[in-house]
């Protein structure tokens, strides 16, 4: 890579790319559409997400050039003495730089946003078919405490 990765709030002139590297990924190449114009399903949910103080959408950005993102969403609890979490959410990494690190310093910079936040714990999910994922976030230093569950509607 040519210059240090730095990170940032995504804009919507963000958008396109984060959609096409949500996308350029076996699971996301099923369930994303990424369409020129993009769909305003994603323009809507890009709106939801700046507008709302407690969800913050990062890119990470090499010189001008968009090669990661990552959502993470910032919850109060009653649980743990009414303890905020963080959770991280659609991380992905362009095509052109995986296995460079920029996912390892998407993830830490994202558990150091968490700590600024005054959150008592990180958590995310990965799905079950990426075993490599998986492997990634517990190198993180993740832990698979939880079993996960979700309804589709």
């Amino acid at each position: 890579m040519q210059s240090e990765i730095r990170f940032r709030l995504a804009t919507e002139n963000d958008l396109d790319r984060i959609v096409a590297m949500l996308a350029d990924d076996v699971l996301g190449s099923k369930r994303e559409r990424y369409e020129n114009p993009l769909p305003d399903s994603y323009i809507k949910a890009f709106q939801a997400i700046t507008t709302d103080p407690n969800n913050e959408l990062v890119v990470a950005c090499n010189d001008n050039e968009v090669i990661g993102v990552q959502q993470i969403t910032f919850t109060p609890y009653l649980t743990h003495q009414g303890g905020w979490r963080a959770t991280i959410e659609g991380v992905r990494t362009a095509a052109s730089v995986r296995g460079m690190g920029v996912g390892t310093e998407l993830i830490k910079w994202g558990i150091k946003r968490a700590e600024k936040r005054g959150c008592h714990i990180v958590q995310l999910t990965t799905d079950k078919k990426r075993p490599d994922a998986l492997r990634f976030y517990e190198r993180l230093g993740f832990i698979p405490t939880h079993e996960g569950l979700k309804l589709k509607l």
